[in-house]
């Protein structure tokens, strides 16, 4: 396992409870959530060199733990990852005193080509290679240690070697990396590719989890779509309370990048999470 370069990590502040994305747009509703214990923050929206959002800051002045969610490393990649952007996450991780940052299994470009979107690799130990010799790069740089997330896909590649259960299984071996896990993920992996998700869960390596993500979606031709912009359906739910019965409180965190309700609806969104997992309420 890759040693963190310093000794940044906030003891006792890891993630706890139900937490939301914080994004601008819901910045004052945020802030006024009572109970809030972590938010987390997409790492590649903050500037460069700049101060925390004045809203960003008084979260972490009171006390909530906010941890860096960066959506451009490239993990995946066949490049080396870019040092620039690792430090960039390093920096926003000592900005905020995160207890840790997290990234994904996934690709965003190639060849100087940038996607857009989170790309899925194959399952293969090539890939399994690719990704380790990144995570270990990254983690040379960053202050904190550092979660992966599986993604959403809409297929498979072909001749795949290994299982999804295995295939993250072995890049946390290898890196000592903890899991980042999303429920809708799970939820939206078994509906497009086939597979049970109880199953899936069933072989994690639940006790690396770090926290979990819960997301919206829809269904739409034929596919769910992980949209991050509608209401969290029943069956994600479910899947949250099946996932507290196989591990003891993992936090657990609403994701919203859009289409923003109501604010009684949004806090409904969280009341159910907290529901489905027995913790309290943040609203």
């Amino acid at each position: 396992m890759t040693t963190p370069r310093s000794a940044a990590v906030r003891t006792g502040c890891v993630p706890a409870g139900v937490g939301i994305g914080w994004r601008p747009e819901i910045a004052g509703f945020v802030a006024d959530l009572p109970g809030l214990r972590f938010v987390e923050v997409v790492a590649e929206t903050l500037a460069p060199h700049a101060p925390l959002p004045d809203a960003l800051a008084e979260l972490t002045a009171r006390g909530v733990t906010v941890v860096p969610h960066g959506v451009k490393l490239s993990l995946g990649g066949a490049e080396p990852v870019d040092p620039a952007r690792v430090a960039h996450l390093a920096r926003v991780a000592e900005l905020v005193g995160a207890p840790l940052v997290s990234e994904h299994i996934a690709f965003v470009r190639a060849g100087g080509v940038e996607a857009g979107h989170l790309l899925p690799l194959p399952r293969t130990r090539e890939a399994v290679a690719a990704v380790v010799a990144n995570v270990r790069r990254a983690q040379a740089e960053l202050p904190v240690p550092l979660a992966l997330e599986p993604i959403a896909a809409l297929f498979d590649w072909p001749d795949d070697e290994l299982t999804e259960a295995d295939f993250i299984t072995e890049i946390l071996d290898a890196t000592g990396a903890t899991l980042l896990l999303d429920v809708a993920n799970v939820h939206a992996n078994a509906r497009n590719r086939g597979g049970d998700p109880l199953a899936l869960l069933d072989r994690l390596p639940l006790d690396r989890l770090a926290y979990a993500h819960v997301a919206g979606g829809v269904e739409q031709g034929g596919f769910y779509h992980d949209t991050h912009t509608d209401p969290v359906p029943p069956a994600v739910l479910d899947l949250v309370a099946e996932l507290c019965a196989r591990h003891p409180s993992p936090a657990l965190l609403l994701e919203r990048d859009g289409h923003w309700p109501p604010a009684p609806e949004l806090r409904a969104e969280l009341d159910a999470i907290a529901a489905a997992s027995g913790y309290p309420v943040v609203t």
